[in-house]
């Protein structure tokens, strides 16, 4: 096998360039909650450092989030490259050294429980997670020795798949050993500033208020060059710009039915989404519940005057334009203009207000001013109608805000839809048999009746009232597919290849119906290896080493069909760094990383094997770049990560992640987007627009959908109304695909409403392709169809819920099974054998994947 890695170890103008692009943008996925003016420190000199994430900071979440870099730049190394003395190295070689210990240990029961049970140490690391030692005491001494007035105090934070966070010390809340370090760092320094190298929300209630923090910067998990990102904010080379994408709450207990949340209640089976549509600041800001920090909401160094100067209507768009002014003295920075709608109260309950658009205005100079001009469809207007149903924008006045955030908003417009518009005619489906066991959450008018003195003010002041011309808002009926046309295969004197379909000598069709039965079934399952009468499932890829896997190497000989390669992120991607094969291609053991563990090459290597080296590029976490609010960045971070998919090898990225940060005890929320769907939905076409820009490279949005907890994800169904489900938990993808048509889209393992959404005709079939026009492949998560779930070290036999059937991700919709086994290609066999499936049901799979490869040519 010929392998595209490097074969040498040097770090190439490719990674160079790339490793510039992220220390050039990842600064504006930072957050500044608080600074009393502490920051920035012009003048670096000493400063004592403490905190677990001073040396042992966070890149990124683990599981399928990891990527394995060349080198990883942590917050104490990123100050002293950027000239700091960290003078508190005492407090830290102590603490590296009890850490170190306790890793020794973790890994050796690591390995002797994946021996003992005879499973591979990933497996190992999903179920028990490596938990950072308790922090050592910071003595008289220690800060006597550190010599300074400034102090910097890291809590990170770490989460992974399969397992979600606990409201607990240590995770979501601060140790008491945290409590008390910082009781003293208060007291024996001047200035402290608080890092949070954290991926989602954490317990702010201790830290806000507490006197004597100066700062507070939310660095998130921004990749591989977080030390240096961060040097750079703190000297004030960087002013951070970004703001948060979720709610911050006083309390845990604050978020809706926070007890029930997954394993929270005992019940990890069935999740009932009794919040419905009120999310994150739908709900806060709905039911009058004050956060302790808004969605929205950012500090910066510099100081801005926002003045709304127009909002017009323009066809089937609103344009709000705003002048925006740096009224500082000192510092340039960039500004973030959120628009928001309050829809007219009417039948169909609404939340307070609902986020319209954005815009992020570029580097302002103080006493400088720009035109920041934020343009969003009146579709945006729309909701989910149950009674027709349909989606809609009802009649009536709508209330334009504009401000900095979900809680800083002035009224500057009032829009009114003269009459209900009808957008989307639906067929009635995907509704939950057990809808009746619950009823969604209203608006009880509290967020609106707190506000309304101030409301009704801004409103009789507002000048700006317009009725708006509804004649290009699109309206339609959607058509569901019926039975699909059945192939014969009427050149049989022809051999056809992918060459044939490319050259438009044959149609797809026409090529798919040379395939016998047998042959589809294995086009439709992911690459394993056969031995004897078993099959070995290989989850990983033998063409680009590390990568999660790959299609079938069945048909590159006859049918000249390629392997193509799939490689996870969801923050670049994950290769193994360094392999070794033999000079005529074969792979060799060892080499294999996955999170702490690399496995060593074997003895018995041969002297003269050949080292290959696959050295990719970390990007922020999907939560730090929605932080940044800002499309075109990520778009450019899109291209770097299809620009090392095409330097290794892989056609598809199995990212962006989009499922809405419903909860923040979620252990994936790191990989994901924000509570807000179209934030979400934005951000996701910005990153797909980025990768697929490069030739034959494509994206895998996923997990589709309602995949909002990781205990017991492969078995939890996930309860959700319709409503909910329209206007909150499908609409980002929603954007997605009609916005960008992404490559492709993952299943998630969850059941939804009670059928797997591998094997939901209505979500696969209906929604995504007949309602949004869908062109892509849908594939399974990883093992969700495998009737027999040890081999990932899972029990299945005592679950509620089955796994999903291979037969029906097929009559579904759901086009590939990934990784992949024989059972899986014997199945569908056996379904169109006994008349449980249709040969046009397989066919028409089939040539979805084969119009993926076209587009991976």
């Amino acid at each position: 096998m010929d392998f595209i890695a490097k074969t040498t170890d040097e770090m190439t103008n490719m990674e160079i360039r790339h490793m510039n692009t992220v220390k050039e943008l990842a600064g504006e996925c930072l957050v500044l909650l608080e600074n009393d003016g502490a920051l920035p420190i012009r003048n670096p000199g000493k400063v004592a450092l403490f905190g677990n994430g001073a040396r042992h900071t966070v890149k990124g979440g683990g599981g399928s989030g990891e990527v394995n870099t060349r080198t990883n730049v942590n917050i104490c190394e990123g100050l002293e490259e950027a000239g700091f003395d960290v003078s508190s190295k005492g407090w830290l070689d102590r603490y590296d050294d009890i850490y170190n210990a306790k890793l020794s240990d973790y890994l050796a029961e690591v390995d002797r429980l994946a021996k003992e049970r005879n499973t591979a140490p990933i497996n190992i690391f999903f179920e028990m997670a490596f938990e950072a030692p308790a922090l050592p005491e910071i003595t008289e001494e220690d800060a006597a020795e550190s010599d300074t007035d400034t102090a910097i105090f890291v809590i990170s934070r770490d989460s992974t798949e399969g397992r979600d966070r606990t409201p607990a010390k240590g995770d979501y809340y601060l140790t008491d050993e945290e409590d008390s370090l910082l009781d003293f760092v208060i007291h024996h320094y001047d200035k402290v500033i608080v890092l949070l190298n954290v991926g989602a929300v954490i317990d702010m209630s201790r830290l806000k208020h507490r006197a004597g923090v100066s700062a507070i910067l939310l660095v998130g998990q921004i990749g591989s060059f977080t030390g240096n990102i961060v040097a750079d904010a703190i000297t004030g080379k960087i002013n951070p710009s970004g703001k948060l994408v979720d709610t911050w709450a006083k309390s845990y207990e604050d978020y809706p039915f926070a007890t029930d949340f997954s394993s929270q209640n005992g019940n990890t089976d069935d999740e009932f989404y009794k919040e419905g549509i009120y999310v994150g600041y739908r709900y806060f800001d709905s039911f009058g519940v004050l956060p302790l920090y808004p969605f929205g909401y950012g500090k910066s160094y510099t100081t801005f005057n926002n003045e709304t100067i127009d909002v017009t209507q323009q066809g089937a768009d609103i344009k709000v334009t705003v002048l925006v002014t740096n009224t500082g003295v000192e510092f340039a920075g960039k500004q973030i203009i959120q628009v928001y709608f309050s829809a007219p109260e009417g039948p169909i309950d609404r939340p307070y207000q609902e986020l319209a658009g954005y815009a992020k205005s570029g580097l302002i100079r103080p006493g400088e001013s720009q035109i920041v001009s934020v343009t969003f469809p009146i579709d945006n207007f729309r909701c989910y109608d149950d009674e027709i149903p349909a989606t809609v924008i009802p009649a009536g006045d709508y209330i334009i805000r504009v401000g900095t955030s979900s809680r800083e908003t002035k009224i500057e417009a009032v829009l009114t839809v003269p009459q209900t518009v009808v957008k989307d005619k639906f067929s009635r489906i995907l509704e939950d048999d057990a809808r009746y066991l619950f009823e969604d959450l209203k608006n009880p008018g509290t967020g609106k009746n707190a506000r309304k003195a101030l409301d009704d003010s801004q409103i009789a002041d507002c000048y700006r009232k317009l009725t708006l011309d509804l004649s290009r808002v699109r309206r339609s009926i959607v058509r569901y597919r019926g039975v699909s046309e059945t192939f014969i295969n009427e050149r049989r004197d022809e051999v056809l290849t992918l060459g044939s379909v490319i050259g438009r000598n044959a149609g797809v069709g026409e090529f798919v119906a040379q395939f016998s039965l047998e042959e589809l079934s294995e086009l439709l399952v992911g690459n394993y290896i056969k031995e004897g009468d078993e099959d070995e499932v290989v989850s990983a890829a033998m063409h680009v080493p590390g990568a999660a896997a790959e299609t079938t190497s069945l048909f590159e000989g006859k049918r000249r069909f390629p392997v193509m390669v799939l490689a996870d992120g969801p923050a670049g991607l994950r290769l193994q760094p360094h392999f070794k094969a033999t000079k005529t291609g074969e792979l060799l053991k060892g080499g294999e990383t996955f999170g702490l563990i690399t496995d060593p090459f074997p003895e018995d290597t041969p002297e003269d094997a050949v080292d290959y080296y696959q050295y990719c590029t970390m990007i922020p976490t999907a939560t730090a770049l929605a932080c940044t609010w800002n499309t075109s960045l990520i778009e450019k971070l899109g291209k770097l990560v299809g620009e090392e998919m095409e330097e290794y090898g892989v056609h598809l990225w199995l990212a962006p992640g989009m499922n809405i940060h419903r909860n923040p005890l979620c252990g994936r929320n790191f990989e994901y987007f924000s509570e807000d769907p179209l934030v979400t939905g934005l951000c996701a076409a910005a990153e797909t627009k980025g990768v697929q820009s490069v030739d034959g490279k494509g994206v895998t949005i996923k997990h589709f959908a309602c995949n909002n907890q990781e205990d017991n994800r492969m078995f939890s169904n996930s309860h959700v109304s319709v409503r909910a489900l329209r206007d909150i938990y499908l609409r980002g993808f929603e954007i997605a695909i009609k916005t960008e048509q992404p490559y492709a889209l993952m299943a998630s393992y969850n059941l939804l409403n009670g059928i797997h959404t591998a094997n939901n005709y209505e979500l696969l079939q209906n929604v995504l392709r007949d309602e949004w026009d869908y062109e892509g492949v849908v594939m399974s998560d990883w093992f969700s169809s495998f009737e027999d779930t040890s081999v990932i070290n899972i029990d299945n036999s005592s679950k509620k819920y089955p796994p999903a059937f291979s037969r029906l991700c097929v009559y579904a919709g759901c086009d590939l099974q990934m990784p992949g086994c024989a059972k899986n290609a014997q199945d569908i066999v056996t379904a169109v054998h006994n008349g449980r499936l249709t040969l046009s049901d397989v066919q028409n799979a089939a040539m979805n994947v084969v119009r993926l490869a076209i587009k991976c040519l």
